[in-house]
């Protein structure tokens, strides 16, 4: 055995400087491996520096001179007003994905708030307090505000709302918008001024009191609030502006990218339900869709002692709601002049001139060929794509075509 062993301690011995260099190629690779991956992109960081700066801007936000909430003006002309105004245009013209949500939904559901409003003597700007609240979703707060109009319990209760362990009609548009109609006759009965009574949406009433009375001012421009109040009736205005005003803001909606309204119709009930799954199915529908059209049924079942009448909303069977483009859904109570609301055909044509083709090289393809296809010379791709006389482009490069 000790001769085995003597023997293998030699050879480790004879071979132990070779060994070593092993790992230390593999480290040797390593780096260079890291070095092609972070030098040899075939885009330059100056290219790419300039690729970035002629292709992403962002523009400033022009504030409009003549606004107004519920008639009542705007004093844009005080800088205070202008840079609190200025910040919530910015906020929501650049926050595009939620932004583009409000437009969608203010579609579907603003026809079925504004009659609400209508009836009950109520400015149609406010509106937008739906918006700015919950953005047309029916979420809880921490504070637990609940549905489109975001009341409290016991403030719902206090304008009408049945809150029980199966129905909550803070999550029923209709009814939520009717109870926040009251708040708000209520407030302009007290400030005889719509901008103080969407203020105490958020601050309530007595919160506006206080500050009023601290004040001695009666105008909601000239108090200084805490920041989600001060910023309230702003976030409404500019709210306002942008969806009334899509293209102004960079919305180059069409018409057809908006949610429509579904029709619906109403199946009374005036007894208890003990489950709702299976009375949807009954009525040819999913509990899901009864869910949708009824969010105010918070359990699977409907206790009524009482025998109370509810109205339940289902989607009338046989309407398609998205047609193709041709005759997609119009949008009830939308503004007449659609083209200052929604894209035209001849803007999309007149834009699309304005920005340079690209052409993907296929294998074979000389330049020749590719200034053929789009009636410009060789030397004019040579000269918008940098590419030396006698070089053709490989496969696969993307060749740029300037509009004339």
């Amino acid at each position: 055995m000790k001769p085995v062993m003597s023997k293998l301690s030699g050879w480790l011995k004879q071979y132990r400087k070779k060994l070593l260099v092993v790992p230390a190629l593999i480290v040797l690779l390593v780096i260079v491996r890291v070095f092609v991956f972070s030098s040899g992109d075939p885009v330059s960081d100056d290219a790419y520096r300039n690729y970035f700066n002629a292709n992403y801007k962002v523009f400033g936000i022009t504030i409009p001179k003549d606004l107004n909430f519920a008639g009542e003006g705007v004093p844009v002309d005080d800088f205070t007003v202008r840079e609190s105004l200025e910040r919530e245009l910015m906020v929501n013209t650049y926050w595009q994905s939620q932004t583009l949500l409000f437009h969608k939904k203010a579609s579907r559901w603003f026809p079925v708030i504004e009659p609400v409003l209508k009836r009950n003597g109520i400015p149609d700007d406010f509106k937008y307090i739906v918006v700015i609240e919950s953005g047309f979703s029916n979420v809880v707060s921490p504070q637990q505000a609940t549905g489109f109009w975001q009341f409290i319990e016991p403030t719902a209760k206090n304008y009408g709302l049945e809150i029980s362990e199966d129905v909550d009609e803070r999550y029923h548009v209709e009814k939520s918008t009717e109870a926040a109609c009251k708040y708000f006759r209520e407030a302009y009965a007290k400030y005889k001024n719509w901008t103080l009574a969407a203020a105490s949406y958020n601050l309530g009433m007595g919160g506006v009191d206080k500050q009023l009375d601290r004040q001695k001012s009666g105008n909601y421009y000239d108090l200084y609030l805490n920041e989600e109040t001060a910023r309230y009736v702003f976030r409404l205005l500019a709210v306002k502006e942008i969806l009334t005003k899509p293209k102004t803001y960079g919305y180059q909606l069409r018409q057809k990218d908006l949610y429509p309204p579904v029709p619906t119709v109403t199946v009374k009930v005036d007894s208890g339900i003990t489950d709702l799954p299976a009375f949807a199915l009954a009525q040819g529908y999913t509990y899901k869709m009864l869910k949708y059209f009824n969010p105010w049924l918070i359990s699977g079942k409907l206790n009524n002692p009482e025998k109370k009448t509810y109205l339940l909303q289902f989607p009338k069977k046989g309407v398609k709601v998205y047609g193709f483009e041709e005759d997609a859904p119009g949008i009830p109570g939308a503004n007449p002049d659609t083209a200052s609301r929604f894209v035209t055909p001849s803007e999309v044509k007149s834009d699309s001139l304005s920005h340079p083709l690209v052409h993907y090289v296929k294998e074979g393809e000389l330049l020749a060929k590719i200034a053929g296809q789009y009636k410009v010379t060789e030397e004019e791709l040579r000269v918008w794509n940098k590419i030396p006389g006698g070089e053709e482009p490989k496969a696969g490069t993307e060749i740029v075509i300037l509009r004339k």
